[in-house]
């Protein structure tokens, strides 16, 4: 046999065994390039991956856009797409951009839903029990029972993402799967203490009924055993002079503790709400946007300065 034909032989086989594994990635990482979806995802994945030599994690949407409902990739995204490895994204339809569209931009990259297999999942109410004011027909059309996919405003949800994302980076990049385990392990662990210090909080709050901008801090309340007697908007849909009267209504007949807006969207409805009922507005930080140059800590510093304000509106036994 010629040395061509040895050295063709060769080439073929090496093609051959790149193409059979799909599902992992260069074992030293050397190019290795992971990319979060949204600002909290990508906070995790951080975490998550501190320490891995040569391994690049990416933000793929803005860190300062918050939750990208309704958003649709950009040139850029494609870009950024087609040069990673690895895509982390939330799940749960709060990504409902990352089908198609990220398989055309990048047919080989592996996607880690970092939702996958989490049962706590929260849904959307029935729309006849909710008490906002949206009409029946508007409601169901924004959410009917569609599952909540707000997880990162919760820690105990968070310390679930962290576990999971950790299982599928240690898949696609195996000889980095100890390192994964044990940063995730160790992230989880302080999101559980934090976790138990917010509901050891929720515990003794004077008044735990409260209202909230959208379903975003559905998660945080189940944890903290807070009670949303009112919901003031959907998706920055804001409520008709019908539901803003059927909204100050409820939030009286409830006896709300506080009206909680968040940094994410504006808080005019909020302050109205405030003079017309007299229950005191505050804002609450769910994480889901943040500095380009976040800490790692980050996440726990912002929950704990929550704790903070839930302190001063809502009082404390």
């Amino acid at each position: 046999m010629s040395t061509k034909t040895i050295l063709l032989v060769l080439l073929l086989c090496n093609a051959a065994l790149a193409y059979a594994e799909p599902a992992t990635v260069k074992a030293n990482a050397a190019e290795l390039t992971v990319l979060a979806t949204t600002f909290p995802i990508y906070q995790i994945v951080r975490n998550v991956t501190q320490g891995r030599d040569g391994l690049q994690v990416d933000l793929m949407l803005p860190a300062r856009m918050g939750c990208p409902h309704d958003y649709a990739l950009t040139p850029q995204d494609m870009r950024k797409l087609a040069t990673a490895a690895i895509l982390v994204t939330n799940g749960l339809g709060l990504e409902a951009f990352a089908g198609a569209p990220v398989q055309k931009a990048n047919p080989r990259i592996i996607v880690i839903d970092s939702s996958t297999g989490i049962r706590e999942i929260l849904h959307y109410p029935d729309m006849d029990d909710h008490e906002s004011g949206h009409s029946h027909a508007h409601a169901e059309e924004e959410h009917g029972s569609a599952a909540n996919p707000h997880l990162f405003a919760s820690p105990r949800m968070n310390a679930l993402l962290a576990l999971n994302i950790a299982a599928g980076l240690s898949k696609a990049d195996p000889d980095g799967a100890a390192l994964y385990a044990e940063n995730a392990r160790t992230y989880a662990a302080t999101m559980d203490r934090l976790a138990d210090d917010m509901a050891a909080l929720g515990r003794r709050l004077k008044n735990n009924r409260i209202v909230q901008p959208h379903g975003v801090f559905d998660y945080l309340a189940r944890d903290m055993g807070l009670e949303i007697v009112a919901v003031m908007q959907y998706h920055g849909q804001e409520p008709s002079a019908a539901e803003m009267m059927h909204l100050v209504k409820t939030i009286r007949g409830k006896r709300a503790g506080a009206i909680f807006t968040e940094p994410q969207y504006p808080d005019k409805i909020g302050r109205t709400l405030s003079k017309e009922t007299g229950v005191p507005v505050a804002m609450l930080d769910p994480g889901a946007t943040g500095p380009e140059d976040a800490p790692l800590t980050y996440y726990e510093t912002i929950m704990r300065g929550n704790m903070k304000t839930l302190e001063q509106t809502l009082g404390v036994k």
